[in-house]
């Protein structure tokens, strides 16, 4: 049939006028016929087929290739392992051996390896034609914890980390004990504890000053309270830090000690949490809460600090006096910290040096730890 041709716009230029009726081609893929469908079918099974052989057949080559095999635990080579023994590090390649090389599953086990406590990260590697290589990263551990009679470490993440008494007296650690981070509780909630730990650290440490080497224990109990033990002549000193504020806090302290010491002898604790006073509080069966010179007596909301305190805090522009609002809180917040029926031992029974401090420094020095907690630095 002859071509046709037509000038639909009408510039000059023809094209060929397209059959209406022919059919379109159909792709090789698709056959139209039932014959070819059923032959594409027979071919794609077949083909399927001969993959899934080929690749079972390589599968038991590979098995019985003893070039591949896993033979022993001599075949497993591990990097990094300080505090980890390569004993507690090999049970995690336990169903490796004997097994091809190709067959291991290499990203279980780095997660396994991951969740011993000392190994922060992991690395693991194939190395033909048959050889593991392991390379990991350890924790670093920053402070000392005591859970009851426990003597432990833990990591910048909040990680508690078990070391035997005679290991730790080699590695000559200096460190405060931390209390108030339990086993129980949850990873975030002991992170974030050590998060305040870390400000802590590095705030009294800034400059050089080397300020946190006079620190023995720290209370993370409540994270937005850092309850710092102080050795002082005499008796340690609990000195409540709050947040925030810590190397402000510090040497506020450290001017006024002396002179607390001596008109309280039995000083036990010191609140610093506000801008313009002191709660100090007295030993357990003394009395109980006693107010710096300048207040109105044990009736204040709080006891203010001394006359130097109180100096200190004229000094700067923006502050009240005693009773007078602090940088964070109304002065109904000060009220709810700092009221003798809430701070009073000899009423509410309790005392604010937590319990077993002293033991955990003694317990430290089994431990072969006296420099960091009897010094805490």
């Amino acid at each position: 049939m002859p071509l046709e041709f037509e000038d639909p716009d009408g510039d000059g230029n023809l094209r060929p006028i397209k059959d209406r009726f022919a059919k379109p081609k159909t792709p090789w893929w698709r056959p139209a016929g039932r014959v070819g469908r059923i032959f594409l079918a027979t071919g794609a099974v077949v083909v399927l087929g001969s993959l899934i052989t080929a690749g079972l057949m390589m599968k038991r080559s590979l098995d019985r290739d003893a070039r591949f095999r896993i033979a022993g635990s001599e075949n497993i080579q591990a990097t990094g392992l300080t505090e980890v023994s390569r004993a507690q590090m090999l049970p995690v390649f336990g169903e490796d051996i004997g097994r091809n090389i190709f067959f291991v599953p290499l990203s279980e086990r780095r997660r396994e390896l991951e969740q011993i406590p000392w190994i922060e990260h992991a690395i693991v590697m194939r190395l033909l034609p048959s050889q593991i290589r392991v390379s990991v990263v350890e924790r670093t551990p920053v402070a000392f914890t005591r859970h009851g009679a426990q003597i432990g470490l833990v990591d910048a993440n909040g990680v508690l980390l078990n070391m035997t008494p005679a290991t730790m007296a080699k590695r000559h650690y200096s460190f405060p004990v931390l209390t108030g981070l339990d086993p129980g509780d949850s990873a975030a909630g002991r992170k974030e504890r050590m998060e305040v730990y870390r400000r802590l650290m590095s705030e009294l440490d800034a400059g050089g000053k080397h300020d946190s080497e006079q620190i023995s224990e720290i209370d993370l109990t409540d994270p937005e309270d850092a309850r710092v033990l102080i050795p002082e002549q005499g008796g340690d000193i609990l000195a409540h830090f709050g947040e925030d504020h810590f190397q402000e806090r510090y040497e506020r302290y450290q001017a006024h000690i002396a002179e607390w010491r001596q008109q309280y002898p039995h000083l036990a604790s010191v609140d610093l949490r506000y801008d313009n006073q002191v709660v100090l509080q007295m030993v357990s069966g003394k009395e109980a809460e006693q107010t710096a010179p300048g207040s109105a007596g044990p009736a204040n909301a709080a006891a203010t600090a001394s006359d130097a305190a109180a100096a200190d805090a004229k000094a700067k522009p923006g502050t009240k006096a005693a009773g007078g609002a602090t940088r964070k809180s109304k002065p109904s917040h000060v009220k709810k910290h700092a009221a003798p029926a809430r701070r009073t031992g000899a009423q509410s029974g309790k005392k604010l040096i937590p319990r077993g401090m002293d033991a955990a420094r003694t317990a430290g020095r089994k431990a072969g730890a006296t420099a960091g907690l009897s010094q805490g630095g």
